[in-house]
Parts: structure tokens; C-alpha cells; sequence
């Protein structure tokens, strides 16, 4: 499945629920979901700049694809940045350097968020491009 089609499916779980509050609730579930961030890998290198919550972020070339692995001290950072390893991880860095950020937008997050996270939200998808760069750079 690529990142629009990930994308997709990911709006409409999102209409499943009626108003924000729902939705706020599903995005704090999200952020149970992903792998557990290895402690190790809970770095300064790791950390993401310009975020209200600590949220480490660690990437990992695998087999021709970038696997994204994150953790934060917030919940709803949690969800948030589950948002973009469901959207992403496991995608060819190709893919994701391709992928529009911006039609996160589409799910509304940013405009029910308080304006520091939603800063998050950019500065998680620029350290993702830049991983993803960083790998197609290098291989």
C-alpha cells in the first residue's frame, strides 16, 4: 500500500467519528500502537527540534525501505507521530521524499491543535524527508 492509499484509509477511520473530541480520543489511541522505541535509541541525535513534548524519532534502512520509529512523553504526541509511521514507514525513501505532507492537512489535525503542535507536526515531517534523504544519498 503506498502513502496515498495509507492515507486514504486513514481519513476514513477519521470520519468513523462524529465531532473532535472523538477524534482526539482516536489519535491518543493511535500513539499505543506503534513498536515501542528502543531506550537506546533515545537520543539528542534523535530528538525532534521545535516540538512542545519530547518526541525521538529514530529511522533505520531496511531491505530497500525506511522503517520509522518514534516515542514521546505525550500521548497525543504519541498519536500524532503514529500518524506519519502508519502513513510511512516501511515505504521506499523514494516514496516518502514524493509523498505531500501537506495532505495531512485533509485529516484536520492542525486545526484543532494548539499551535506548538501543530509546529510538531512539521518539524516530524521534515526530520522524516531528511532521513529518507539522507538514505536515498546514500545508497
Amino acid at each position: 500500500m503506498n502513502s496515498e492509499e495509507r492515507l486514504q484509509d486513514l481519513l476514513e477511520e477519521r470520519d468513523l467519528f462524529q465531532d473532535w473530541t472523538e477524534r482526539y480520543v482516536y489519535i491518543s489511541r493511535l500513539g499505543k500502537t506503534p513498536p515501542k522505541l528502543d531506550e537506546a535509541h533515545k537520543t539528542e541525535d534523535s530528538l525532534i527540534k521545535g516540538c512542545q513534548s519530547r518526541v525521538w524519532l529514530y529511522t533505520e534502512p531496511d531491505k530497500g525501505v525506511l522503517k520509522l520509529y518514534a516515542d514521546s512523553d505525550s500521548l497525543i504526541t504519541k498519536g500524532l507521530i503514529a500518524v506519519f509511521i502508519r502513513l510511512l514507514s516501511g515505504l521506499p525513501p523514494e516514496e516518502i521524499l514524493k509523498a505531500d505532507m501537506s495532505k495531512l492537512d485533509r485529516t484536520g489535525l492542525k486545526d484543532h491543535l494548539a499551535p506548538t503542535r501543530a509546529n510538531a507536526l512539521n518539524s516530524m515531517a521534515a526530520q522524516i524527508k531528511q532521513a529518507a534523504m539522507n538514505m536515498v544519498e546514500h545508497h
